[in-house]
Order: C-alpha cells, then sequence, then structure tokens
C-alpha cells in the first residue's frame, strides 16, 4: 500500500462527554437553567480521530468500549464520521466513562467532571491485532505509559526493518501531570506535551517550555508545546523554535476539545509533507476556528481544496 493511502491510528480514550451550556458558571448549591446540554463523543484520542476525519484523512481509533445502550451511541457516531473501530476493545461488564462538562458560553472556558469506574485501557497484548502496514502514522495519548512503551516497542521493531521513508512516524502527547508518562517523551518522533505540564515543571511559555524539554526528546524528534491563546511553539533537531500565534474566533463560544484538534491538524499536515510552521499555524488555525462554534462540524472549512 502506497504512503499516502496508509491510515492514521489513535490510541487512548473515549467517553461520554454530557455537556451542559450555561450563560455564567453555577454557584453551589444553586439551581440553574442550562441554555442547552447534548451527548457528545469525547477522549482526546478520539476527538482527534474526528478532526482527522473531517480534515480528510482515513483513520482507526482503538481503545476499550464497553456494552450497552451509551456505547452504542459512541460507536455509532464513529460511524458517522467514518472512523474504523475494528480496533476497539469491548469489556462487557465495565462501565463507560463520562465526563460532565459545564461549558460558559460568556467566557468559553469548560469545567470538566470526569467518571472513570472500571473500564481498563488498552494494553501490549492488544496491540498485534494492529495490521502495521495499513498505517502510516500512530499517535498515542499518555494514559498506561508502561503498556504504551511495549506498543511503541513493537511498531520500533517493524520500522528498523523498513527503508526511512515506508516507517510509521509515532507521536506521544503527554497532556496529564503525572509522574509515570513522563517516560513517553524520548518515544515519540513527534511529541505533544501541555501548558499544564510545562507550568507544573515551571515554564512559563511554549518556547521556554520546548527549550527546556528537548533533552528529553531522542535524536530527530520534533517537540510541540500549544499554549492556549497565546497560540504554539516548536523546536525540531535543527534546534530552531517555530512559533505559530493564535487564531482567536469573534466569539469564543466552545473550548473543549481544541488541544485535541490542534494536535490532529497538526498530526494532519505533518503525516502529509508539510513542514513543521505550516503543522504549527494550521494547527492554531483549527483549534481557533473550532473555539467558535460547539462541537467540530463546522471543522469542514478547513479542509484544502487539492
Amino acid at each position: 500500500m502506497e504512503q499516502q493511502k496508509k491510515k492514521i491510528l489513535c490510541v487512548g480514550l473515549v467517553c461520554l462527554d454530557i455537556i451542559n451550556v450555561v450563560d455564567k458558571y453555577p454557584e453551589e448549591d444553586t439551581d440553574s437553567r442550562c441554555l442547552s446540554q447534548r451527548w457528545q463523543r469525547g477522549g482526546n484520542a478520539s476527538n482527534s480521530c474526528t478532526v482527522l476525519s473531517l480534515l480528510g484523512a482515513p483513520c482507526s481509533f482503538m481503545g476499550s468500549l464497553s456494552a450497552g445502550p451509551v456505547a452504542d451511541f459512541i460507536l455509532e457516531d464513529f460511524q458517522k464520521f467514518h472512523i474504523d473501530v475494528s480496533l476497539v476493545s469491548e469489556h462487557a461488564q465495565c462501565v463507560l466513562p463520562a465526563s460532565v462538562v459545564i461549558s460558559n458560553s460568556t467566557t468559553g472556558s469548560r469545567t470538566i467532571l470526569h467518571m472513570n469506574r472500571n473500564l481498563p485501557d488498552v494494553t501490549a497484548a492488544d496491540f498485534p491485532k494492529v495490521q502495521l502496514n495499513d498505517f502510516k502514522w500512530i499517535h498515542w495519548e499518555g494514559r498506561n505509559a508502561e503498556e504504551q512503551l511495549k506498543m511503541i516497542q513493537q511498531v520500533t521493531m517493524y520500522n528498523s526493518t523498513l527503508p526511512k521513508q515506508q516507517r510509521i512516524t509515532v507521536s506521544v502527547e503527554i497532556e496529564k501531570t503525572r509522574e509515570p508518562l513522563y517516560q513517553m517523551f524520548p518515544h515519540g518522533d513527534v511529541v505533544f506535551v501541555s501548558k499544564d505540564v510545562a507550568q507544573h515543571f515551571g515554564f512559563q511559555s511554549a518556547e521556554a517550555a520546548v527549550r527546556g524539554f528537548y533533552s528529553r526528546v531522542k535524536d530527530g524528534a520534533v517537540l510541540v508545546c500549544a499554549w492556549a491563546e497565546k497560540g504554539a511553539d516548536a523546536m525540531g533537531p535543527d534546534s530552531v523554535v517555530v512559533h505559530s500565534d493564535a487564531f482567536p474566533p469573534e466569539t469564543l463560544v466552545d473550548t473543549l476539545g481544541a488541544g485535541d484538534t490542534f494536535n490532529a491538524a497538526v498530526i494532519y499536515t505533518l503525516s502529509n509533507g508539510g513542514s513543521l510552521q505550516d503543522a504549527l499555524t494550521f494547527g492554531c488555525r483549527v483549534a481557533g476556528g473550532k473555539c467558535g462554534f460547539h462541537g467540530y462540524d463546522g471543522i469542514s472549512k478547513y479542509i484544502k481544496v487539492e
């Protein structure tokens, strides 16, 4: 299969987001009305798949699902966005993770209450199901790091048998300030590190973060850090820091999933041979645009006309 036709795989979480849109954040012990409420398929890797698919990249999701009506809703939604779910592991006796999201339409903020009771993440034992020659890029949302590193090892072994242009690109996202996740830094060709993690280490800007963390990534890797309304910075093996400003919408409506949108747009550009500067600018442009509407359907206007 020629490289261009190969798919992108995202490994990580899918959950149910119950999104309550309000005009002001509720006070404790009060009873207030929402402007609207909706169910939405959520989870970082799942959201990135949605955006990749809307941008025109064929993609697959690998993660865990429970059984039952909520999982049926999730699977139907994956189908609606033409996302391949043949690598999903089903756990009949488990409860699907859910997030209650309070989305403030006045400020654009999103407050998340997450519940994940007993659904296990996919493990390295599930990974042999992946037909590696179907994929040109595999992205891991950092979760159960030990298992994910074993999966990445399988990709590294596969890549070692191939010429450079046929190898799978590995990207990892280190979003949460959890110690075990930091061992993923040296294992991505592209590493996304969050503003939260950067601030946890004392960095006050995206530029400081990519410079400060770069010694942790492997030779030749690209390190990317988005900093909300300040845009994003990245650094590659040439040690040049690349920057893009943010592209805020006219009205801030919904920031939920903006980071997952940014990651997907960067992956989309780089996987199609675009430069790091192009990838960063496109990532900021699509993520900024996404903050101007609820959900993801408006992203289709960013599709490049070939």
